[in-house]
């Protein structure tokens, strides 16, 4: 049952080009969101669609898949854990985020696409 603590399973759409860095340990970090959608019938009957935002962090070989093979509007499965990290801004307001840090990424959708 330990794998399952802090666990996130996602599959939608990549919303604008992945950020990629490269820090000066030689790592590189991957930055990026992804829209989930939901289908689902209202009280009166309608198809309603909801599309929920997540941002994503990945690192190393993970940023590396992502940085070659990922781009805007590419549909992804990705596994990972959350993560809350809290900074100031320049006016002095403490600021916290909430990330999904993805472990393994699965490339969905036409070979093609990027």
């Amino acid at each position: 049952m330990s794998t399952l603590k802090n666990h996130v399973q996602l599959i939608g759409n990549v919303g604008q080009e992945p950020t990629i860095t490269n820090l000066e340990s030689g790592k590189k970090v991957a930055r990026f969101s992804i829209a989930t959608n939901e289908n689902y019938k209202n009280n009166k009957g309608e198809k309603v669609q909801s599309t929920d935002w997540h941002t994503v962090v990945a690192w190393g070989k993970t940023a590396e898949i992502i940085d070659n093979y990922v781009g805007k509007g590419k549909e992804i499965a990705l596994t990972g854990k959350l993560r809350t990290r809290t900074y100031t801004t320049d006016d002095g307001n403490q600021r916290y985020v909430t990330e999904v840090e993805a472990k393994e990424v699965l490339l969905l959708g036409n070979k093609n696409d990027k």
